[in-house]
């Protein structure tokens, strides 16, 4: 949950708050979950929609620095190249944005075609550009 997230915000406090509260979203709504997907698909929904209002609800609130005497600098406990991931991530538009999420959970290919909507074959086409993609951007950051 928290990659996905991560994925999306590529901001790792954030990242945590939106996950802790897509699993709240996930206890309070379980009662209405009417078997019509499977559950992984229907947490990943959730987790997905809840980043989006999130980066919405951002994005209308203007954004002001921190004091400095009150700012915390915090070094996130996270390899370069980790970080640089998710940064590339948070760039990709944001459906590619939640298929390499997914695909980087693990989530097999048909379940990731009926979360976006896609069909099959084409999930395996934007996987594939997709880390094409990453790919020679890592390429470019290590040289």
């Amino acid at each position: 949950m928290f990659r996905i997230c991560m994925g999306y915000v590529n901001d790792h406090d954030w990242a945590k708050d939106i996950a802790q509260e897509t699993f709240v979203t996930i206890w309070q709504q379980l009662p209405k979950f009417r078997q019509e997907a499977a559950i992984g698909t229907w947490i990943f929904r959730i987790a997905s929609n809840n980043c989006l209002r999130q980066i919405e609800r951002q994005n209308r609130m203007p954004r002001t620095d921190m004091p400095e005497q009150i700012a915390e600098h915090i070094e996130p406990d996270r390899e370069p190249q980790v970080l640089f991931l998710y940064k590339c991530i948070a760039e990709l538009p944001e459906i590619d944005r939640l298929i390499i999420s997914l695909e980087l959970e693990d989530v097999k290919q048909a379940e990731i075609a009926k979360i976006v909507g896609l069909s099959e074959t084409n999930i395996r086409v934007k996987v594939h550009r997709i880390k094409e993609r990453l790919a020679k951007k890592f390429e470019n950051y290590e040289h």
